[in-house]
């Protein structure tokens, strides 16, 4: 199937009408398979060529001499250097760009080779089967094609371009290295010792050399290496320091301008020295074709910079996902405590909402007040260290990415992963249990009091059973109301985790304790105790109030829009059947209690389900983890529970090595 496209092409040469970019692109029409997903026909048909080449050396020299022109006669800097580079646009420019280049594609300039290897690769899925095919297939190719047996100068002046584009790469990279905020967090990237500066003095020596060796190429990985050690070194720090959407988006920008800076290198390595560069051009063959096909992907652009989001969320803050852990039965009991308490004050809560709710005020009113009656009331559950159960997973998507690093699709990071999950199964186990026991008695309690001071019931029998008509899961849509309080749950999350990094990376607490009228209003060691409050606990307090006013705006926003939009929180319909049945005065069916029962179990559950799903999707989000791996995670999570049931609802007693 390849044999026309040659002999057309040795026609078209012998008559001087030459087109290599025609010729090129017929090749990879042929290997192209149908469905982008059929990797194994790919990599048959692009076999069947190698074999074509070795046994047609006259083949062979014609494709090398088209790749060879190619890269002499048009531009080929900013392919190496821009494509699969993050840009440095704002979010809402590079959508505007993506979406406008989307409608009305910019016209090819056949000046530059970035706009010919569109021209190529013209299919949006080709890059499924460029990535898919395996790198020893394309090995094969490569050094069956064997670029250094072309024409000399040629090759050399395709050394030459790539030193161009190595020397581009390297100013970008000391520029980003000297971004003033790159500097904020690490002052010596002023100075000249700074990693990012001394590669560029590095990169200019080695390009002004006359002869290069290996021990040349080996200290430029040394310096690039050094910069990308750096670069880890400002990330992990910025986990106490915070950081921000440019921050994290420059230091991805960063690694993937050393990496691929890395990657000329090879290939300059290999050309200059004689050695094998197959394995490095595949690499960046396989990197440009995928960046050529999603340049004006909104979808792509949009995962990767929800990546960026979730890496930043979770790359702070991790300490208070793991506050809301018991890791053994210590914790374990000690937060049943917690729990118990936090059911006394949401009796309280529920009882001014139904209190709020007989005025009959207006949606937005209402709304507002219930927002403050559960804002306010979280708050204090939080400043009496008590804890509200399925609040847990929302606060927990930073210390699974802790447990998860850049490469989480590993068996290491899958069973830590694992262990988070048994870990907070347990824990909301007794969270729920612990908030159920006390909530119910206690708003009983409230009613029998209430009947003592006033002579009826705290709520009526009509009110009664429209609560229990409500939280029944039989007959009303308790079910969708409860995911709807666990995706308020998870924002409050990441509320929390954005506030925490807000404090750090603004330095919020330092700039109260420098602020001169508030010193002297308060006293020094006052203020200072203040602003360490503050840096501690800015976050979980903006966490429970947004929450509470998420909660309370749900139903409110429903009337208004007129859709049904309500939520259900598993302690708050407890509280609700612990004032419905005293006002009933016990006088109720076995459905009813069964329906109750099974009502408080169902909301606890997809509580718990949807907001600790969406904390791990964000934290393997944050990580790359691909469908590919959540395969892998389902089977040993499956395996886990058949395996060892019991540590899903009980965790380990503390041994020795427990800190």
């Amino acid at each position: 199937m390849f044999q026309p496209i040659f002999d057309h092409q040795a026609a078209r040469e012998a008559a001087g009408d030459i087109d290599d970019i025609q010729f090129i692109r017929a090749l990879f029409d042929n290997i192209r398979p149908k469905d982008s997903s059929d990797i194994e026909s790919a990599s048959n048909a692009l076999q069947a060529l190698c074999f074509l080449l070795q046994q047609h050396p006259q083949f062979a020299l014609l494709l090398r001499n088209s790749v060879l022109r190619l890269l002499n006669e048009k531009s080929v800097i900013s392919l190496y250097s821009d494509h699969g580079i993050q840009s440095d646009l704002g979010f809402f420019t590079e959508i505007y760009r993506r979406l406008s280049h989307k409608i009305l594609p910019d016209v090819p300039d056949p000046k530059y080779l970035k706009d010919i290897f569109g021209q190529i690769f013209h299919q949006n899925d080709d890059a499924d089967w460029v990535t898919g095919m395996p790198d020893q297939v394309w090995r094969d190719f490569m050094q069956t094609l064997d670029i250094s047996r072309g024409d000399w100068q040629l090759q050399q002046n395709c050394i030459q371009e790539l030193k161009d584009a190595l020397q581009v790469l390297s100013f970008r990279l000391s520029a980003s290295g000297l971004d003033p905020e790159l500097i904020l967090q690490h002052e010596d990237l002023e100075s000249n010792s700074s990693p990012f500066i001394t590669q560029n003095i590095e990169i200019q020596n080695f390009l002004a050399l006359g002869s290069i060796q290996a021990e040349d190429v080996q200290h430029l990985y040394s310096v690039l290496k050094r910069c990308e050690q750096l670069t880890y070194e400002i990330r992990k720090a910025n986990a106490k320091t915070g950081t921000s959407i440019s921050l994290t988006a420059l230091m991805q920008r960063i690694l993937q301008q050393i990496q691929r800076m890395q990657l000329v290198v090879d290939i300059l390595h290999g050309l200059i020295l004689k050695h094998d560069v197959s394995q490095a051009i595949t690499s960046l063959l396989k990197q440009l074709v995928d960046a050529e096909c999603k340049k004006n992907n909104l979808s792509d652009y949009w995962r990767q910079n929800t990546e960026l989001l979730a890496l930043r969320v979770t790359e702070n803050a991790s300490h208070t996902g793991e506050h809301y852990i018991a890791q053994h039965r210590g914790e374990y009991f000690k937060l049943m405590g917690s729990a118990m308490g936090a059911g006394l004050i949401i009796a309280f809560m529920a009882m001014f909402k139904i209190m709020i709710a007989s005025y009959h005020l207006p949606p937005l009113t209402e709304a507002i007040l219930f927002s403050l009656n559960y804002g306010l009331g979280f708050v204090i559950i939080h400043l009496l260290h008590f804890t509200v159960a399925t609040k847990q997973p929302a606060m927990t998507a930073a210390t699974i990415a802790s447990t998860i690093d850049d490469h989480g699709h590993d068996s290491k990071n899958i069973h830590n992963l694992i262990n988070i999950v048994a870990q907070t199964t347990s824990s909301q186990t007794i969270a729920i249990l612990g908030n159920v026991v006390v909530v119910i008695p206690v708003a009983i309690l409230i009613d029998w009091l209430f009947m003592q001071s006033t002579g009826h019931h705290f709520i009526g029998s009509e009110k009664a059973h429209s609560l229990l008509d409500n939280n029944n899961p039989l007959i009303s849509l308790t079910a969708l109301y409860a995911a709807v309080a666990g995706v308020c749950l998870f924002l409050s999350g990441l509320i929390a985790g954005y506030h925490d990094n807000l404090a750090a990376y603004n330095r919020i607490p330092e700039r109260l304790q420098h602020l001169g009228w508030l010193q002297s209003l308060l006293g020094k060691e006052r203020l200072g105790r203040i602003t360490d409050y503050i840096r501690h606990n800015l976050g979980a307090l903006a966490g429970n109030f947004y929450f509470g006013c998420l909660l309370g705006f749900a139903s409110g926003l429903g009337v208004m829009l007129g859709l049904p939009l309500d939520i259900r929180h598993v302690t708050c319909v407890a509280a609700f059947a612990g004032y419905s049945f005293p006002a009933l005065d016990f006088q109720v069916s076995q459905y009813i209690v069964g329906t109750t029962i099974l009502g408080i179990a169902l909301v606890g559950t997809i509580n718990l389900i949807t907001s600790f799903g969406l904390a791990i999707y964000v934290a393997m989000k944050s990580r790359k983890v691909r469908y590919r791996h959540w395969k892998a995670f389902w089977l040993e999570l499956l395996s886990a529970l058949y395996r060892q049931p019991g540590k899903f609802l009980l965790p380990p007693k503390k041994t020795n090595t427990d800190h």
